[in-house]
């Protein structure tokens, strides 16, 4: 590695910096000085966050971000990134699981429409309406018919939320073959994340070509002008986090407590 800076120096002999440089066995200064400055930054954004926060609780703005992807994309990392400093009371994480007998029998936006936010609250859903668009038609969870159904009605569930004075973001976690084999190696080894793994999980690797053809045909026919998707590259995690922080900032309107507008 080339000589330290004065100010590299003073990165790592930080508080942060030095439990960073010493949290792994191997010492690995260059290592260590992106994780300090890649902290710094997520720090920062974070802060602009709570400033964010603040202006959809004051206004009674009323916030919803889905987050899909493939399996092991990232996106519940993302989201506790996004929401671990922002007050937990006017913020819900959604993550629903198999529908119950009585919801299979409703209309199927009917219960995600049960978790849309009140004013001043944001709601992050851990996986959406759209598993009715990728992981149901592929696993066989759904019928076909089930499926053109739900393609048929999603823009336009889209455009009432939106026209209910609601802000939708969609991020789309994109992840290459490799790197999600690797992901699920990690899991499977790690006791303390073994949980995580299910059934559909075991099956997404010999499916990968099925998933691809219906996400580029969700991408294709929901990508709409009043709700577009956000793709983000998710192979490395911190910059797919960054980048979700930076999106949600750039795409909601807040303005600071001093009626400054927001900074670019």
């Amino acid at each position: 590695m080339k000589d330290i800076t004065a100010e590299e120096l003073k990165l790592l002999n930080s508080k942060l910096g030095l439990r960073i440089l010493f949290s792994n066995k191997k010492i690995n200064l260059e290592r260590s000085l992106n994780n300090i400055r890649y902290e710094k930054q997520i720090k920062t954004l974070q802060e602009e966050l709570i400033k964010l926060q603040s202006w959809v609780i004051k206004n009674s703005k009323k916030v919803v971000i889905i987050f899909e992807g493939r399996d092991a994309a990232g996106k519940g990392g993302a989201i506790r990134r996004i929401t671990e400093h922002i007050n937990p009371r006017h913020f819900r994480v959604i993550a629903l699981d198999i529908p119950t007998e009585d919801e299979k029998q409703q209309w199927f936006f009917q219960r995600y429409v049960n978790h849309l936010p009140k004013p001043g609250e944001i709601v992050f859903f851990d996986r959406s309406w759209y598993n009715r668009a990728v992981v149901e038609p592929v696993n066989g969870f759904c019928t076909q018919e089930q499926y053109k159904r739900f393609m048929s009605q999603v823009n336009d569930f889209e455009r009432m939320i939106i026209e209910g004075d609601t802000y939708l973001i969609k991020f789309y976690f994109s992840i290459s073959k490799e790197e999600q084999k690797k992901r699920f190696m990690d899991i499977k080894f790690n006791p303390l994340k073994q949980w995580k793994i299910t059934p559909v999980d075991l099956k997404a690797q010999d499916l990968w070509d099925e998933y691809t053809k219906y996400k580029e045909d969700m991408f294709l026919k929901t990508n709409s002008e009043h709700a577009p998707w956000h793709i983000i590259d998710a192979n490395k995690k911190s910059h797919a986090r960054k980048k979700a922080i930076e999106h949600f900032l750039e795409i909601i309107p807040y303005t600071f407590d001093e009626g400054k507008e927001k900074m670019k």
